[in-house]
């Protein structure tokens, strides 16, 4: 999902519920849409703040566990940019 070379977002560039989007991640519980600008389910909900969804995905933060059909929801996960950027806000986020 993650454009080619993608190296993820400096993690003064993540806001409050982007990081709160990666820790749902991280947790297991997040689904994402297969497609070019997937969208995010927490909680089998959708995201409220689809273009920060699309931006975690573009820039290679998440990903899908899983190839799938378009529009699919699979398993999303926190891809090692996205570890290390959450990794990098700290326990105070």
């Amino acid at each position: 999902m993650a454009a080619p070379g993608a190296t993820g977002l400096p993690a003064s560039e993540l806001n409050h519920r982007a990081r709160a989007m990666l820790r749902a991640v991280a947790a297991g519980r997040a689904e994402i849409a297969c497609s070019c600008e997937p969208d995010l389910y927490i909680d089998g909900l959708v995201c409220c703040d689809q273009y920060t969804a699309h931006l975690l995905a573009r820039h290679g933060l998440v990903a899908p566990t899983q190839r799938g059909r378009v529009g699919q929801r699979v398993r999303a996960r926190l891809t090692p940019a996205g570890a290390a950027a959450l990794g990098t806000v700290g326990e105070a986020a």
